[in-house]
């Protein structure tokens, strides 16, 4: 299969967004061809390894959506020329390569999950479909990955279910803790498979280690009773030699490297978080066959790419604002690289093994020269 060349070429990112002016020539795209995707023994040990998909015997299993019949998975190969409403968005050739890319990404993730994660059940539990929001009207699923535009997109699903005019006017708490979207996980058997095998099933990813550290900043470097509290007191307890009696009691001011040290151990003191937790672990695209397959390192272009072709109102676009720590540059890849300079080879290596399946489906780079 010969991957596009044309995902490596410079993205153009609007005013503000997190591409912004950050990304070097050689660092545009972190995606890679596909034909230079060579995959160790090492590397094979390592998925067969990592952790193994849940399964519940509740009653809400049913057979995989693998074989999905969503509009969208059977428009996109026809789709080469845009709709004549949308005509003045796009041009017949950057639709065409926007296709393209998704049928790319699609066979990639196929090719993927039949080399390396065959041997999983294909049975379908509400475990699985726990992070997917449901937006009924334009028959939407979205798999929610935080640090990759997810508040933004819960607006925007917010939006198109009339629950608010426009993105803008709704806040972070609302979006997050105001029970205002539907979860697919909330439906019975009958609900979940019948929303898998027929509507749009989206999800936005992010280069792994750049979405790491973005988690890092906004949980750990900015004030947050909830995450201090829970995962910053147990991780200094555990890895900071002689802590002082504030930092045990506050959980405040957990340093970069605690932080890869708590990732890194098995015998973690608190557990994982959705924040850093790997996107092919929150989303299990080896079972949900996704129609969409977005990329935050192309935000702006790929989500009024989907809106379109959902046929959302053309006023709809996904908000490209920051509303935490707004004080706080953006997560940048000179940034991600700044904050590895804190931590050894042999922990940057581990840490890019952590995420390595990620990597590998999503097709990004290796972030370090010396990562092998």
């Amino acid at each position: 299969m010969q991957f596009p060349h044309f995902e490596k070429s410079k993205q153009t990112a609007a005013p503000g967004s997190r591409e912004q002016s950050r990304r070097t020539p050689t660092t545009v795209s972190r995606e890679q061809d596909m034909s230079s995707l060579n995959v160790s023994k090492r590397h094979r040990k390592l998925l067969k390894t990592s952790p193994p998909v849940h399964h519940d015997s509740k009653s809400d299993s049913s057979p995989s959506s693998s074989s999905s019949s969503s509009s969208l998975s059977a428009s996109l190969p026809s789709s080469s020329v845009p709709p004549p409403s949308v005509s003045g968005s796009f041009t017949p050739d950057k639709w065409k390569k926007l296709v393209s890319i998704q049928e790319a990404r699609r066979q990639l993730m196929k090719e993927m999950c039949a080399k390396y994660k065959s041997s999983i059940s294909k049975t379908i539990t509400g475990h699985h479909v726990r992070n997917l929001f449901v937006e009924d009207k334009y028959k939407l699923l979205y798999c929610q990955v935080p640090k990759a535009g997810c508040s933004n997109w819960k607006r925007t699903l917010m939006v198109l279910a009339g629950k608010s005019p426009n993105a803008q006017s709704i806040k972070h708490d609302t979006v997050h803790d105001g029970h205002h979207l539907k979860e697919l996980n909330s439906f019975d058997r009958k609900g979940i498979m019948h929303r898998l095998e027929t509507y749009t099933k989206v999800i936005f990813v992010r280069e792994p280690l750049e979405r790491m550290v973005s988690a890092y900043r906004d949980k750990f470097e900015n004030p947050n009773n909830y995450y201090h509290s829970l995962f910053g007191k147990p991780i200094i307890s555990k890895y900071r030699v002689n802590p002082s009696l504030e930092a045990l009691k506050t959980g405040n001011g957990v340093t970069f490297k605690e932080f890869v040290q708590y990732l890194l151990d098995v015998h973690r003191p608190a557990g994982m978080d959705i924040h850093w937790d790997q996107a092919n672990q929150l989303c299990n695209p080896c079972l949900i066959d996704y129609d969409f397959i977005g990329k935050f390192e192309n935000m702006d272009e790929e989500s009024n790419f989907l809106l379109r072709l959902i046929g959302a109102p053309p006023n709809v676009k996904l908000p490209n604002f920051k509303d935490r720590n707004p004080a706080d540059k953006r997560t940048s890849t000179q940034i991600t690289e700044k904050y590895f300079s804190q931590v050894s080879t042999l922990e940057r290596q581990r840490i890019y093994d952590f995420y390595y399946t990620d990597y590998l489906m999503f097709n990004y780079t290796k972030p370090f020269k010396d990562l092998y």
